[in-house]
């Protein structure tokens, strides 16, 4: 599973379980104390909006886009959208695996503070990726799941169970080195999911999450 090819005209939608995102903010950026409740935070592949509700707990506004309109967020391609320099705070998102370089790329100059992404374990294996990203912009932080993130593609199903394995990889404005921080986050699905996370979203269920990517 961690070798699928998506097709070229693929959405790559693989809805990431909000306790997934959880795990981000409680054993990865809080450990680390990074303060978020006044911070900013974009999602710009957000799909329908499962990452956004989970952020939208701990960041002051979550900003919502993805390429697709799936009735949750503005439709708007992050990679070829006009974009502000230092526009958001953080930038956390599950990028389309084979678009996930540029989407760091794009975000490292979006962010102010920070950027995250939910990626494939294998995601850092490659020449060509270390040369074109991690040789010159390595991630501050690499914390690598402990157990499953089950994510199937096009629904959110709390049933699913998966053989691939996947991290968290962080880049620090203020913290770029070339020695990344190895952390494993423990077990912690059952402590942080929620029963209404399966739930089919509302656009705008949130007043923490707002629509915006406005050109003004």
């Amino acid at each position: 599973m961690a070798q699928r090819i998506e097709p070229t005209n693929s959405l790559d939608d693989f809805p990431t379980p909000p306790w997934a995102t959880r795990a981000l903010i409680e054993h990865v950026l809080q450990v680390e104390a990074m303060p978020l409740a006044d911070l900013t935070c974009l999602e710009p592949a957000c799909g329908a909006g499962h990452m956004a509700k989970a952020l939208a707990e701990y960041f002051k506004a979550v900003t919502c886009w993805d390429i697709h309109d799936y009735g949750y967020g503005q439709q708007k391609d992050f990679l070829k959208g006009p974009y502000e320099l230092g526009s958001s705070d953080w930038v956390i998102t599950n990028p389309p695996f084979r678009l996930a370089e540029e989407f760091v790329i794009r975000s490292l100059a979006v962010a102010n503070f920070g950027v995250a992404i939910l990626a494939r374990t294998v995601f850092i294996e490659s020449v060509g990726r270390y040369e074109r990203l991690f040789k010159s912009r390595p991630p501050s932080i690499y914390a690598q799941f402990t157990e499953r993130v089950p994510m199937v593609k096009g629904r959110l199903d709390k049933k699913a169970t998966t053989a691939t394995s996947y991290c968290w990889l962080i880049w620090l404005k203020s913290a770029i080195t070339e020695t990344p921080k190895l952390i494993w986050i423990p077990p912690c699905r059952k402590k942080l999911e929620r029963s209404q996370d399966y739930e089919i979203p509302k656009p705008w269920q949130s007043r923490a999450i707002t629509q915006c990517g406005d050109d003004d």
